[in-house]
C-alpha cells in the first residue's frame, strides 16, 4: 500500500512537471526587462526627467495669472470703484489678469533646457543600463540553473551506479564469496550519494528561487528553464575578444559611458545657467483688471425745475424770486454688474528690470558650486573609464584561466575515468576491496563536477567580456 501511494504521488509530479511550460533565456530576459522591479524603476526615472523638460520649456513661455475675488465689506472704507470714503457695506468683486516676459537673462532658460534635455538622454541611457544589469543577472542565474541541474544528473548517475553495485555485492554477500564489511561500505555510500542528489536538487530550486526574484513572479509559482547543454551555447573565439578592442567598444556601447558623457555635458551647460543670474534680468509686463461696487450708482434722468430762490417785498406786496436759469434735477440708480466691469477696465503694460545686488553670495556661491561640480563629474567619468578598463582587463585574465582550467579538468577526468575502469574490474574479479573501489569512484565524481563547474564558469567568463562589447548577450 505505502509502495502504491509513492508510486501515485511520483506520478502525479511526473505528470505535472510534464505539463509545466519551460522557459528559455529569451523569455526569462524579455519578461524580466518588462517586470523587474529595478528597471520598472529606471524607466520612472526617464520619465520623470522628460516631464522636467516639458516644464523647462513652458517656463520659456509667458507667464499669466487670472485671479478674482467676491465679498462684502462693511464699516468705513474706500470705494474700489470711485475711490471716495464710505461707511455703508456693499457687495464687491475684483478681477485682474496678470502677464510677464523675460526679453532677456543672458540665456538662463534656454540653457537650462538643455540641460534637462541633457538629463533625459542620461535617464534613457541609464534605463539601459538597468537593463543590461538585469539581463546580465538573468543570464547568470540561468547557467547556475543550468549547472546544478548538470550536478543532479552526476548525482543521480553516481547513486544508480552506487546502487547497482550494492545490489551486486548484497548477492555476493548472501552467497559468503564477499565479507559483510563490503556491503556495510556500500551502504555507506550509497546514504552519502542520496545526501548528495538532495543537496544538487536543493541548489536547484534555491537558483530557481532566484530567478523568480529577478523576473517578479510568485515564489509560490511553479517555475522551471529549459536545460540546454552547455556544449552548444554560442562562444565567440578568445582571439577575437582582446581587451583593447573590448574596451574600444565597450566606450561607445556601454550605458553607464553615455550616462558619464552625458551628466558632464549637462554639469557644463548648469554652470552658464548659473553664471546668468549674476547679471540683469530684463522682462516685459502687462496686467488687466475690472471691480464692481453694489453701491455704485449712476445718473438716470435729469429733469429741469425752476423752485423760488427767495421772496422780496416790494410796496408792502411779497414777491418769489426764481432763478434765471432752471435748476437740473437728477435722478440716480444702480449701475448694472457688466456696465460696471466696462466702466472700471484698466489696462497697464511696461518693462521691469530686475539687478541682483546683495543676498548673502547665494548666486554666486551657486555659480562656483557649478563649477566645482563640473569636475566632480569629470572624476567620475574618469574614474568608471577606469573600473571599466580593469573588468575588462580582469575578465580577459579569467576567461584564459578559465579555459585552461577546463582543458587540465579534462584531462583529470579522462585519467580518472581510465582508473575507475580498471579499479571496477578488479573489484569484479576480486582483486579490490570494497573501500579501493569506492576512493576511485569518489575522485571521478570529484573530477567530474571540477570539469562541470570549469565548463560553466569558462562560459559565464566569456559570456561576461562578450557583455562588455555592448551587444547583448547569446545563450
Amino acid at each position: 500500500m505505502n509502495r502504491l501511494i509513492i508510486f501515485l504521488v511520483l506520478l502525479g509530479i511526473g505528470v505535472f512537471s510534464f505539463g509545466q511550460e519551460k522557459w528559455d533565456l529569451r523569455k526569462c530576459v524579455d519578461y524580466a526587462l518588462k517586470n523587474n522591479i529595478t528597471v520598472r524603476q529606471a524607466d520612472l526615472q526617464q520619465k520623470f526627467a522628460a516631464l522636467d523638460l516639458n516644464q523647462s520649456k513652458w517656463n520659456m513661455l509667458p507667464s499669466a495669472n487670472f485671479s478674482g475675488n467676491t465679498g462684502f465689506s462693511a464699516g468705513r472704507n474706500q470705494d474700489p470703484t470711485s475711490f471716495s470714503l464710505i461707511t455703508t457695506g456693499y457687495l464687491f468683486s475684483n478681477y485682474s489678469l496678470q502677464a510677464n516676459l523675460d526679453l532677456f537673462n543672458w540665456f538662463a532658460k534656454k540653457n537650462n533646457t538643455v540641460v534637462k534635455d541633457l538629463n533625459v538622454k542620461a535617464t534613457r541611457a541609464g534605463f539601459e543600463k538597468a537593463k543590461n544589469d538585469v539581463a546580465l543577472s538573468v543570464a547568470l542565474a540561468y547557467l547556475q540553473i543550468l549547472l546544478t541541474k548538470e550536478q543532479v544528473n552526476i548525482a543521480r548517475i553516481q547513486l544508480d551506479q552506487t546502487g547497482s553495485q550494492l545490489e551486486r555485492v548484497n548477492k555476493q554477500v548472501s552467497a559468503g564469496t564477499l565479507p559483510e564489511l563490503n556491503q556495510v561500505q556500500l551502504e555507506a555510500q550509497y546514504a552519502t550519494d542520496s545526501s548528495n542528489l538532495v543537496t544538487a536538487e536543493s541548489s536547484v530550486n534555491q537558483y530557481l528561487l532566484q530567478m523568480k526574484i529577478l523576473l517578479n513572479l510568485d515564489p509560490g509559482n511553479p517555475f522551471d528553464v529549459e536545460s540546454p547543454s552547455v556544449d552548444v551555447i554560442p562562444i565567440e573565439n578568445l582571439a577575437e575578444l582582446q581587451p583593447e578592442y573590448v574596451y574600444s567598444l565597450a566606450k561607445i556601447n556601454m550605458p553607464q559611458q553615455q550616462v558619464d558623457e552625458l551628466n558632464l555635458k549637462a554639469a557644463q551647460k548648469s554652470v552658464l545657467v548659473s553664471k546668468a543670474q549674476l547679471y540683469p534680468t530684463f522682462s516685459l509686463f502687462g496686467s488687466l483688471g475690472a471691480a464692481y461696487n453694489s453701491k455704485s450708482e449712476q445718473v438716470i434722468s435729469v429733469t429741469p425745475i425752476n423752485p423760488p430762490i427767495g421772496k422780496v417785498t416790494v410796496n408792502s406786496t411779497a414777491y418769489d424770486v426764481f432763478p434765471l436759469q432752471p435748476i437740473s434735477q437728477y435722478s440716480y440708480g444702480k449701475i448694472g454688474y457688466f456696465d460696471q466691469l466696462n466702466q472700471n477696465f484698466r489696462q497697464s503694460i511696461g518693462i521691469g528690470l530686475s539687478v541682483p545686488i546683495s543676498n548673502g553670495g547665494n548666486i554666486r556661491a551657486g555659480w562656483l558650486r557649478s563649477k566645482l561640480t563640473v569636475k566632480q563629474v569629470e572624476l567620475t567619468k574618469e574614474q568608471n573609464s577606469q573600473t571599466l578598463k580593469q573588468d575588462i582587463y580582469k575578465a580577459y585574465i579569467d576567461a584564459t584561466s578559465a579555459i585552461e582550467k577546463f582543458n587540465a579538468n579534462k584531462k583529470a577526468v579522462e585519467a580518472s575515468q581510465k582508473a575507475y575502469d580498471f579499479a571496477k574490474k578488479r573489484f569484479d574479479l576480486g582483486l579490490l576491496s570494497t573501500y579501493e573501489l569506492l576512493n576511485t569512484q569518489n575522485t571521478l565524481l570529484q573530477a567530474k563536477t571540477n570539469l562541470l563547474y570549469a565548463q560553466y564558469d569558462y562560459v559565464f567568463k566569456m559570456k561576461l567580456l562578450e557583455f562588455y562589447k555592448g551587444q547583448g548577450l547569446k545563450l
